[in-house]
């Protein structure tokens, strides 16, 4: 009884909302125009990029950021950057080149060319209020001689050139790998500098016999201040042009160049890549929706409705974007797929619309036709809107860890309630508009009045074709000439006919379970998708340079810090030994194992702390080979006895060209290991920052949205009209995410956070499609379940085909934009529209006539009245036998 009070009484509520718009059409036009016009322009003067990548795809909250700050407060991060190397999340500024020699060259021939580019970087100057820098002006000092941070894979190339010059064979000056013995004596790790080695066989200390490529960076100071970053920044761009430019200069070699600001500049060109497809998606919706809105009879089709539907969810979008720009928001790449969402939310309420207005009788009044249209079409738009409200408002909730999702999901808020008011205002002034014309016979396309059928008859074909108003298609059998419409008329006369058939049923059964397995096979294969590269424009540079780097460089992962930020008996047998087995199967850069290797080749006992510290800051440290461990020891004095506080090391694993996932594996290894170990110790690398729980992080938000669509569906069980139509919404829903989850893991489609988006996104738009199919059914009072889905396809098939064909085919320009972000986009979504359109005209046209609900009870009760009407005409009968004599 509630449940039908509630449902009459919102049907009252919108019939009346609808007189109401119906009688003041002007003021419902002007006012979402106005809105507009106003935001419109804050749009063009408040746009302003978000440049901060790290803010937007990394994880907010997480443990590497805390480990960040402690590492930072122990070792300055901008003093050990150029030793905690990470592939493309390097904090600050910096200028890297990858420099690669022909196929079957070998690199370390060409010393002299490298060096003399090394040479034109470090002469390079920019211009800057009169004043010329240099590197040697803007570079990291080391603290030892304040000279340039430089890669010490230069020393290793100055010898060779020596070598050469002084009529040396290569041979002579071994270079090993990945740890070589550097002419000051020191020992340095260059797996990060020389790529694609091939080592001379059977050699003991790993010599190398060539190589194909060198990776050299070159790492600026960073003080924090407005200036200093400008000149940076500038100092970048001349870089990247001066590579540009060697490339023309070395035909012999390639240059792959990359720079700080070069990650969120190529996240930043699929924005301006993707411009023209947009709007060339626009010109295809439009034309989709103009011709899936006409109709041959020129009186009651609607081409202009169609457009004026498409353009009302246009302005309402730029309102949205207004309103959001005005509140001090950034633009992102990620926020191309806001036009994408909205018109699939949108177009539907103006394609249901439509479908109400033809549902309604022609013999009323235009106002009372659209009261009856809001009435008939409202209730589930108003529902399936709330859901999309809940489902993005849960993904901007605080649960949600990625702040580029985040932004999107409040983005979409806006635009759903926008969306929501301009459709029941501005779209339904053009509906009352329209109406009136209709009943005024006006011709929907030309305006003027449609000439009488006798008129007509004097004409030419072509004359009659355009002024034909569908009177001679009018019989007593048809009462409803909007049944003419080619989609309708489509579904009615073939395509239900042909679903509901005995012979097809077993068919799509097997295609289900096709379906089900496929996607089922994909869920268990889900990848995470931490790597940035996945949002970049395709064709960038950045692109470009992290492949070959993954190629050639990907043999050992980014460089580990691993900071002990404890005092520690350095020189007690067990603590050594702890530190051995944390370190083992690591290649290690460590001022510990070299300090008690010193100890061991001069014989040197230092067995208590005293000498052991003494040795150390007396002895160790003053060898020039040794000097730059000073870097990683913090020493503090109390009176006369000196302590060592913190200090670290770093820790190289070997890896594959998969190194994103390994390096997840390993700091999800090591970490633990701080918890239980008696050594107190953190580990960080830039990069964790990026791939601390992104997994986690990533899914949380579409794992927020569906508990919290799912918990509505259940709570509103006894609100609705009938359970049963949210127990196979449910279904349905779970059936297409799923699906969408498994095929598009199968068509390597990472979770990053376009596609849990996409995700949130496809939640509702099955929902808002397989909705008011199943209620209409569910509702029906026909003999048959098969009668039943025949119903409910007729009335609401038209509105669900004309609003996925429009939103697939404007998706297809998306395909031509080179970007990766733009190809998940288009896959996540293609998957869903296709999805969405399969268990609405496929599966649950026939499983639908096979469970419940029974309509048995239907079939009773309807005998029952017939019977009842049968019996009250034989009395009618017998007491006037007159009226059977007339008949």
């Amino acid at each position: 009884m509630l449940r039908q009070v509630i449902h009459r009484g919102l049907q009252s509520f919108f019939y009346k909302l609808g007189l109401f718009v119906s009688r003041h059409p002007v003021f419902f036009l002007t006012v979402p125009a106005v809105l507009t016009i106003i935001f419109g322009f804050s749009l063009l003067n408040r746009f302003q990029p978000d440049t901060d990548l790290e803010s937007l795809v990394a994880p907010s909250h997480s443990l590497a950021k805390i480990e960040r700050s402690l590492a930072s407060s122990l070792f300055s991060l901008d003093q050990s950057k150029s030793q905690l190397y990470s592939d493309l999340h390097t904090p600050g500024r910096y200028g890297r080149v990858i420099l690669l020699s022909k196929p079957g060259g070998n690199i370390l021939h060409q010393a002299d060319v490298i060096l003399q580019i090394h040479r034109a970087v470090l002469e390079m100057k920019v211009n800057y209020k009169g004043y010329n820098y240099t590197f040697s002006h803007l570079c990291v000092l080391r603290n030892q001689d304040k000279k340039c941070v430089l890669d010490d894979i230069i020393s290793v190339l100055e010898d060779l050139r020596q070598a050469a010059l002084s009529n040396k064979t290569t041979a002579r000056v071994q270079v090993s790998y990945p740890n070589t013995k550097l002419k000051d004596g020191r020992s340095s790790f260059i797996g990060h500098q020389l790529g694609g080695v091939m080592e001379v066989p059977n050699s003991k200390d790993q010599r190398v016999k060539s190589a194909r490529a060198i990776q050299i960076t070159y790492y600026l100071q960073t003080y924090g201040s407005v200036t200093q970053d400008l000149i940076g920044e500038k100092w970048e761009s001349e870089f990247c042009k001066l590579m540009h430019k060697m490339q023309l200069d070395h035909q012999d070699l390639q240059l792959y160049s990359l720079a700080s600001f070069s990650l969120w500049k190529d996240f930043h060109q699929t924005s301006l890549l993707a411009r023209g497809k947009i709007l060339v998606s626009l010109m295809l919706i439009l034309l989709t929706a103009t011709l899936s809105s006409s109709m041959k009879d020129c009186l009651r089709s609607k081409p202009f409705l169609g457009l004026l539907g498409v353009l009302t969810i246009c302005i309402s979008s730029v309102t949205a974007a207004g309103i959001f720009f005005i509140t001090d928001g950034k633009y992102n790449s990620t926020l191309l797929g806001i036009p994408f969402f909205a018109m699939g939310h949108g177009t539907k309420g103006v394609f249901e619309l439509l479908s109400g207005w033809r549902r309604t009788r022609e013999n009323l009044p235009f106002k009372d036709r659209v009261a009856d249209a809001y009435s008939d079409v409202m209730v589930s738009y108003t529902m399936t809107s709330s859901l999309y409200f809940i489902a993005f408002g849960m993904g901007a909730s605080p649960f949600t860890n990625i702040e580029a999702v985040k932004v999107f999901c409040q983005n979409m808020c806006v635009s759903i309630l926008l969306n929501y008011f301009y459709i029941f205002s501005f779209f339904g002034s053009c509906l009352v508009f329209a109406g009136q014309l209709e009943q005024n016979r006006y011709h929907s396309i030309f305006c003027c009045k449609i000439p009488s059928a006798e008129y007509l008859d004097r004409k030419p074909v072509w004359f009659q074709t355009m002024m034909n108003d569908g009177h001679q298609h009018t019989s007593h059998h048809e009462t409803n000439p909007y049944q003419h419409h080619f989609i309708q008329h489509f579904l009615r006369e073939h395509y239900n006919e042909w679903i509901t058939n005995i012979y097809v049923k077993p068919f799509v059964v097997i295609l289900y379970l096709i379906y089900a397995s496929f996607s089922f096979m994909g869920c268990l294969q889900i990848n995470d998708g931490a790597n940035i590269i996945n949002l970049l424009a395709s064709e960038s540079p950045s692109v470009s340079y992290a492949l070959i780097q993954q190629k050639y460089f990907s043999n050992y992962s980014p460089v580990i810090g691993f900071y002990i930020y404890e005092p520690l008996e350095y020189w007690n047998g067990t603590v050594q030994e702890d530190l051995k087995t944390l370190s083992q199967g690591f290649n290690t850069v460590s001022w510990i194992e070299q300090y008690y290797q010193y100890l061991r080749v001069g014989n040197i006992s230092a067995a208590n702390k005293s000498d052991f510290i003494s040795i150390l800051q007396s002895s160790f440290l003053k060898k020039p080979e040794f000097q730059h461990f000073k870097n990683d020891i913090i020493f503090s004095k109390a009176g006369d006895e000196n302590n060592i506080i913190a200090s670290r090391l770093y820790l190289v694993a070997r890896t594959s060209e998969n190194t994103q996932r390994e390096v997840v594996e390993l700091l999800e290894k090591l970490r633990p290991l701080s918890l239980i170990q008696s050594i107190k110790f953190i580990v960080f690398n830039p990069t964790f920052v990026f791939m601390d729980h992104y997994g986690l992080s990533i899914t949380m938000p579409v794992l927020i949205s569906g508990f919290g669509i799912l918990l509505v569906l259940i709570l509103t069980f006894f609100l609705v009209i009938h359970p049963l139509g949210n127990f196979w919404l449910i279904l349905s829903v779970t059936s297409i995410e799923l699906g969408v989850l498994g095929l598009m893991t199968l068509w390597n489609v990472d979770m990053d956070c376009i596609s849990i988006l996409c995700l949130i996104y496809t939640l509702n738009f099955a929902i808002d499609h397989c909705a008011p199919l199943l209620y209409t059914f569910v509702l029906a009072t026909e003999h048959t379940r098969t009668q039943c889905i025949k119903n409910s396809l007729q009335e609401h098939g038209t509105a669900i085909l004309q609003n996925v064909s429009s939103f697939l085919i404007g998706l297809v320009p998306l395909l031509f934009v080179p970007s990766n972000l733009t190809f998940t986009l288009f896959k996540c979504l293609l998957l869903a529209g296709s999805c969405t359109l399969l268990h609405c005209f496929v599966i649950l046209p026939v499983f639908l006539t096979f469970f419940p609900p029974s309509k048995k009870h239907h079939k009773k009760k309807k005998r029952a009245k017939r019977k009842e009407r049968e019996e009250i005409e034989c009395i009618e009968i017998q007491e006037n036998p007159d009226h059977v004599t007339a008949v």
